[in-house]
């Protein structure tokens, strides 16, 4: 195979069926990450300084420092160097002459500490990694125990698995950082949920509930501390072998396979053995060799080392015993492993929903699910009402991937954290993106980007042939009359990116139409801050019934929950002033509408959650204009959760959490929403009969969200509403009469005289 770079030649490892299992029918392979360069690590190395140098968090002239005492010092030097980086490896007086050889040949910087602390080796290095970060400025750390590209790093090493085998029923790895065999398993279970994830520990290693020996000669797998990077809760089973049991595996796996490695290797190796006498017939078992053996000359193929360290006299039973939690493994053990019941799960929130649902969806982490719900935002005053969720709050740049990155690194070891969501409309990519990062469930970052960039959404549907209006995109006005020429008049002219009917307009000539995307283009920055596309749609105008489409989306099946009926304000503004759910359609109809919005989710390759389309009801048949890749807005989860008993946003929240979600109606009902809209622009004076409007039968709630002295407006976007109705009522009449009477009592007060 040729490649450009020799970072290019990282990975597509061999993977080799193992002399292991035949007589029962077993297959056993091992994939040979020892094959890469210079380690399995060299996988690892590419990912995080690609990933840094993408997010700018390593500039091209900076250094690179990272504390190794093997193979990830070697894909740091490989990959490090390979770029141009000033590379230093911090590591201890264990690091083999062989790996020191290396890493000076390739020209890196080597700093051996002298003494372990209480705390061990691992614990001295990073004291002088800390020293050396201060003494150079912009250095890069790439934090191979706590940055989640780790594990990430082996997304490519499961997808080489899958291609290969296809059906995998068990993978075994050792463990050291946590990243290759959690990185791996947890990819594998996207597409194998049921995988046996099985790891190999070292006696003496803290790592899964065993008390920390420093002193243990194996390398590459065990730690004195907990690395951010593992997480305990995919592993079923752990196995620790004692220095000897490592060693003498290693030995009998180059005699009996030829294959030449380190103590990780031959520690899974041993393991294998095992899972291949107890497996079912058919099984089919994975082990991941890390590195190969020519670091370990003078160690595990040493007979002097054996001497000098009295390596025969540890115990070496020929098979595991089976201990208890809380037993002292000597020699070769194993347990079925759970993560500890103490171990507290967040569900982490990018940014939030400003009204209606965002502060309920933390509490409903909380009370529903069990997990401690965390706001990342720039702006906590933002929102009203969440101290009273309960929710841990931290403070960061959202719009920012390496800060929110960074925040997350910084506060969670990545067994902490159950799910990555948003109920903003504006962060639900930053939110697909962290989740990808993380391997956490969510929607393909590209199908959410694409939704809420109407013109990218508009190209696709329009490759799969889903009806929507007739579009161009502008980004200069001078393309205005040809677009206008396309679609037609009167069009609609609106933002690529932006929400809630912000800056969306009904344009009945040319000269109006140029007008409003000259100040569309205008806009650089969007409410909260982000850089807007620069970019307008125009599109056909349809004057037809308006729908929104809720949809969820598990398990590779889009299910309609409900179709609801909107009501907007009139033209040359849309701004949505009352939502009926269910709305009142003919049961074919409603198949129609249900079947055009489940291609255009397919077309925008939406694969997780609850989303919200919006489609006109047109002669010709359903049109979409938009797809939201979130649940609605506007307290149309209220309404369903009214209506049907379906608690749209919990079922969301579950999903994010990688729980199957609860969509089977309790109950057939009705339910609306009437928004309080006012009727001139002004400050507000007041609000009065809003309790008067609360007693109407059937009135489940009256909301104000303006208070007086708030400057109002005419309804131009979903901004400018200040309040709402709910009602709810087994019959669609007895809620529509509730929304009219209460709307009837609730006295808006505008004064829209000059002001100062």
């Amino acid at each position: 195979m040729l490649f450009d770079t020799l970072t290019d030649a990282i990975g597509g490892t061999p993977l080799v069926r193992l002399r292991l299992g035949e007589a029962r029918g077993v297959e056993v392979y091992a994939k040979l990450e020892l094959q890469n360069l210079f380690a399995m690590k060299d996988r690892v190395a590419r990912n995080i300084i690609r990933e840094a140098r993408r997010l700018g968090t390593l500039r091209p002239d900076a250094p690179v420092v990272e504390s190794s005492s093997g193979t990830m010092a070697l894909g740091v030097a490989l990959v490090g160097r390979s770029l141009g980086h000033e590379v230093h490896i911090v590591t201890d007086p264990r690091i083999d002459p062989v790996t020191l050889a290396k890493l000076r040949a390739l020209g890196c910087r080597v700093h051996i500490v002298e003494a372990m602390t209480s705390h061990g080796w691992q614990s001295a290095r990073l004291e002088r990694l800390a020293e050396l970060m201060a003494e150079l400025p912009g250095a890069f750390w790439p934090q191979q125990y706590t940055n989640p590209d780790n594990p990430g790093a082996y997304r490519e090493l499961a997808g080489e698995l899958l291609a290969d085998l296809g059906h995998i029923d068990t993978v075994v790895g050792a463990v050291g950082s946590g990243g290759s065999l959690c990185g791996t398993s947890r990819a594998l279970r996207e597409s194998l949920p049921a995988v046996k994830v099985v790891g190999v520990d070292c006696v003496g290693s803290a790592l899964f509930g065993q008390p920390d020996v420093p002193q243990r000669l194996q390398s590459g797998l065990g730690n004195s501390l907990l690395p951010k990077n593992l997480d305990r809760s995919l592993i079923d089973e752990v196995h620790w072998l004692n220095d000897h049991e490592a060693f003498a595996a290693t030995r009998d796996l180059a005699r009996e396979q030829q294959i030449f490695a380190g103590n990780t290797s031959g520690s899974v190796y041993r393991v294998l053995g095992d899972l291949a006498e107890r497996a079912e017939p058919g099984s089919r078992i994975v082990g991941i060799m890390p590195d190969r053996g020519d670091r370990y000359a003078d160690t595990v193929y040493s007979d002097e080392h054996w001497d000098s360290h009295r390596l025969r006299e540890l115990p070496a039973p020929e098979g595991p015993s089976v201990i208890p939690v809380g037993q002292t493994a000597l020699s070769w053990s194993r347990q079925p492993f759970r993560a500890p019941e103490e171990l507290r799960r967040h569900l982490v929130f990018v940014e939030s929903n400003t009204t209606g649902t965002g502060m309920l969806a933390l509490e409903l982490a909380r009370e529903e699910l069990d997990t401690v719900p965390v706001l990342l935002t720039g702006d906590p005053d933002r929102y009203r009402g969440l101290a009273a969720t309960g929710a841990e709050v931290i403070r960061c740049d959202t719009n920012s991937d390496a800060a929110l990155r960074a925040a997350v690194q910084d506060r969670f070891r990545r067994e902490e954290i159950a799910g990555i969501t948003t109920t903003s409309d504006f962060y639900v990519p930053a939110a697909a993106r962290l989740a990808r990062w993380l391997g956490l469930p969510g929607n393909p970052p590209e199908a959410v980007t694409a939704c809420r960039d109407k013109s990218a959404l508009r190209a696709l549907l329009e490759s799969a042939g889903v009806r929507q209006p007739r579009y161009a995109v502008v980004r200069d006005a001078s393309e205005v009359a040809a677009a206008v020429a396309r679609t037609g008049l009167p069009c609609v002219v609106k933002p690529a990116d932006d929400s809630g009917s912000v800056n969306v307009l009904l344009c009945a000539d040319e000269a109006t139409a140029t007008a409003h995307a000259e100040r569309v283009l205008a806009v650089t920055t969007n409410v909260r801050g982000m850089p807007t596309a620069r970019t307008v749609l125009v599109e056909e105008y349809l004057d037809a019934p308006e729908y929104s489409v809720e949809m969820f989306t598990w398990d590779g099946r889009a299910e309609c929950v409900g179709i609801t009926e909107k009501s907007v304000t009139g033209t040359p503004h849309f701004v949505e002033h009352r939502h009926l759910f269910p709305a009142p359609l003919p049961a074919e109809t409603a198949q129609r509408i249900t079947e055009t919005v489940t291609a255009a989710l397919d077309a925008a390759g939406i694969r997780l959650g609850a989303t919200h389309t919006e489609v006109k009801l047109t002669a010709e048949g359903p049109a979409v204009i938009e797809i939201n890749p979130r649940p609605a807005g506007g307290m149309i989860p209220e309404l369903i959760r009214l209506a049907t008993g379906v608690d749209l946003l919990e079922q969301q929240l579950r999903t994010a959490v990688g729980l199957a979600p609860a969509l089977k109606p309790a109950q057939d009902a009705h339910a609306g929403i009437q928004f309080l809209l006012p009727d001139a622009d002004g400050v507000l004076d007041a609000v009065d009969g809003t309790q008067e409007a609360a007693a109407v039968p059937d009135v489940e709630a009256v909301t104000v969200t303006a208070a007086p002295g708030t400057v109002v407006r005419r309804p131009r976007s979903a901004g400018d509403r200040i309040g709402h109705v709910i009602a709810g009522h087994p019959t669609p009449e007895r809620v529509t009469a509730a929304l009219d009477e209460a709307r009837r009592l609730v006295r808006l007060s505008v004064d829209s005289g000059p002001r100062p």
